[in-house]
């Protein structure tokens, strides 16, 4: 028999998973060199037939409907229905595996970048942050989905805070914490809730709110008002924005004296004794007590001097006004979030 001809060009045989089942073809006939493209259809067929699965099996429309459910990439999906024997919901549990194991392991990575997330009702609003490890990831889609996911699950959430009651809070059947899985199996890196507070209104009032333009840093406040109409002026509601929008720059430590711990008081106490070690004791304490006076002015809110009218403070700002609009307002608590 004459040989072939030598113009029949080579089949490519990397990358193909057959290597060994070729091999073990060649030394069965010496003219299966010139057949390597039958060799791996029959290999094929044989994996197909003893329930081996073929990734070429996996029908495109698959690929794209798991595509759409899950977010992931085509060559995710199509790799994860080949492990599931081609069952969707299985190849899902696969790819949520994916990132639960993403989680583990970057488990001690720092979460420096994200969102502070805004949420309102009726009478309730609440703040919270969404963290993850890079800038980039933070501006991506699949982050900012999950953004816009965890609105929903703060409206949902009637805790007052703390953010594993945020994750736990479910949706129509599903838990935050099982969003931030599927983000994380698509962005590779982790996601945590940071931060969570919720205010809720009993009594006639407002929840002023502000988001500095970068997104990480935020603030609400929540304000008692003398009525309902007091509350709707606009005029106390610009105020009460720009309010919280002063916390943010400011950083207050309490809303008031009493709500700086002891600890910290007997510090700084400590701090400007030893400043002044060489004066006389009299004089000593009344220096401290003027120091004190100057660190309450600067760490309380409604002492703090309002940044856009240095001349008054915060309390007095927002009782001017209330008194514009026919009654009376106060702060009675704030929360101020930060990223990074």
């Amino acid at each position: 028999m004459a040989p072939r001809s030598s113009r029949r060009a080579k089949p490519d045989m990397q990358n193909d998973g057959c290597e060994k089942e070729v091999a073990d073809v060649l030394q069965q006939s010496p003219w299966a060199k010139y057949d390597i493209l039958n060799a791996k259809y029959r290999i094929r067929n044989t994996k197909h037939q003893t329930g081996v699965f073929n990734m070429a099996e996996i029908s495109a429309a698959a690929v794209m409907k798991l595509r759409r459910i899950s977010g992931q990439g085509m060559m995710d999906c199509k790799k994860a229905l080949t492990e599931a024997d081609g069952d969707i919901e299985k190849a899902l549990d696969l790819l949520r595996k994916k990132g639960l194991a993403t989680l583990s392991k970057r488990a001690e990575r720092e979460t420096s970048q994200g969102l502070v997330v805004f949420a309102k009702g009726g009478n309730w609003a609440s703040l919270a942050t969404l963290c993850c490890e890079t800038d980039f990831v933070a501006k991506s889609d699949d982050f900012l989905a999950a953004v816009e996911s965890v609105r929903e699950y703060m409206a949902q959430c009637q805790s007052d805070c703390g953010a594993d009651n945020l994750r736990e809070t479910q949706v129509d059947g599903k838990k935050f914490s099982d969003i931030i899985t599927e983000t994380v199996s698509r962005t590779g890196e982790k996601m945590v809730v940071g931060d969570y507070a919720r205010y809720h209104l009993s009594w006639p009032g407002l929840i002023g709110s502000y988001i500095h333009f970068n997104g990480k840093v935020g603030a609400m406040v929540k304000i008692e008002t003398s009525a309902d109409g007091v509350a709707a002026a606009d005029g106390v509601r610009q105020t009460a924005n720009e309010i919280a929008m002063h916390i943010t720059a400011t950083k207050p430590l309490a809303l008031n004296k009493d709500g700086i711990d002891a600890q910290t008081i007997t510090r700084e106490k400590a701090i400007y004794a030893e400043q002044v070690k060489n004066k006389p004791a009299n004089i000593i304490e009344k220096i401290v007590e003027g120091k004190m006076s100057k660190f309450f002015a600067e760490n309380c809110l409604l002492d703090q001097p309002f940044v856009k009218d240095d001349s008054k403070s915060v309390e007095q700002v927002l009782a001017d006004a209330a008194k514009q609009a026919g009654g009376e307002a106060k702060i009675k608590e704030f929360v101020r979030f930060e990223v990074g």
